[in-house]
């Protein structure tokens, strides 16, 4: 029995709604997941963007959350689960990549809240020296929650770093005052 023409279209139409769920979005040629899953909890994205430095494309960031919201406080205060995903556009070596999230810090940070923070800062940066050099496509996920923050590659957990402040002092990165890049904290919040 063939499918009527009609049917068939519907079918088509059906297959690319689908698709179109699973992605909420496409930044520099990447789909971003429009949900994750967190701890067993469903986060919803909050907003997407392309991190440049010197006009080069670095990695495509992707925020997501409990509720959307676009108020960067209500980001870092949250006791519910909070994931930061960084797809990445170029090769980068560990200590580049760490590099960036200390200067990221220190641009956020007074000195007094650097020097509470250096012991977990020391340990985010030897997660990152573990994982070496990221290549071209790989995801580097952050999960933040109540007890600190859960490094992951390409899915894979690659360690953790206790304390709510830190995890708050890192979100800092991307949402402070002084954001890694303007353009993408706006995308993250949802601009």
């Amino acid at each position: 029995m063939r499918a009527s023409r009609g049917s068939r279209l519907a079918m088509l139409l059906a297959v690319w709604l689908a698709a179109f769920a699973v992605h909420a979005a496409e930044v520099a040629g990447i789909k971003v997941d429009d949900k994750v899953q967190v701890g067993g909890q469903e986060l919803v994205l909050n907003g997407a963007g392309l991190r440049t430095r010197f006009f080069i494309k670095v990695y495509v960031g992707a925020l997501y959350v409990d509720q959307k919201t676009t108020a960067p406080a209500t980001i870092y205060d949250s006791a519910a689960p909070r994931r930061m995903t960084l797809r990445m556009l170029r090769e980068m070596g560990a200590d580049a990549l760490y590099g960036a999230l200390d200067e990221g810090l220190r641009n956020n940070l007074t000195s007094v809240e650097m020097a509470e923070l250096k012991p977990q800062a020391e340990q985010l940066g030897a997660i990152m020296k573990s994982i070496g050099t990221v290549k071209e496509g790989d995801s580097i996920t952050i999960d933040f929650g109540a007890a600190g923050i859960e490094v992951g590659l390409n899915g894979k957990p690659r360690g953790k770093v206790d304390g709510a402040a830190f995890g708050k002092a890192l979100l800092r990165v991307w949402l402070g005052e002084q954001p890694a890049d303007a353009s993408l904290k706006k995308a993250l919040l949802g601009g």
